[in-house]
């Protein structure tokens, strides 16, 4: 029997920098509440007008700075060699790139970032989803 993670559960907020209305993330609603063990699925979505977006994952604990986790794009799957495919993995999907975090851990607790980054000629742009979790 799975203990369950005391406090843990996951609040999703996104921000976005749009580029006239084309490009953007948005969060579901509802709050994610988990125990030891147990698969976390973070959803955003985003859209855009880039063929190729690169998204990223990021994962922030209290006091510290974002940590790479992992990147997708339709070219390329890369993970952090300190977040193993085997737990953290996420697919690039149309319009959605779903972070999987299997058998969780207490030190799983943590705010998630998905950026979204593409460029238009020689802009850059990012986009933020955050998932963040108690």
């Amino acid at each position: 029997m799975s203990s369950p993670l005391t406090g843990l559960s996951f609040w999703m907020f996104c921000s976005s920098t749009e580029c006239k209305g084309e490009e953007k993330v948005t969060q579901p609603p509802e709050d994610v509440i988990l125990t030891q063990g147990q698969t976390a699925t973070l959803n955003c979505t985003f859209s855009t007008t880039d063929y190729n977006p690169a998204l990223f994952w990021y994962k922030q604990e209290v006091n510290s700075y974002p940590k790479f986790i992992l990147r997708r794009s339709r070219s390329s799957a890369d993970n952090s060699p300190e977040f193993v495919k085997d737990r953290f993995d996420a697919e690039l999907k149309d319009s959605s790139v779903p972070l999987m975090i299997q058998d969780l851990h207490v030190s799983d607790s943590a705010v998630y970032y998905l950026q979204q980054y593409y460029a238009v000629i020689v802009y850059k742009h990012m986009t933020n989803c955050t998932h963040e979790h108690i």
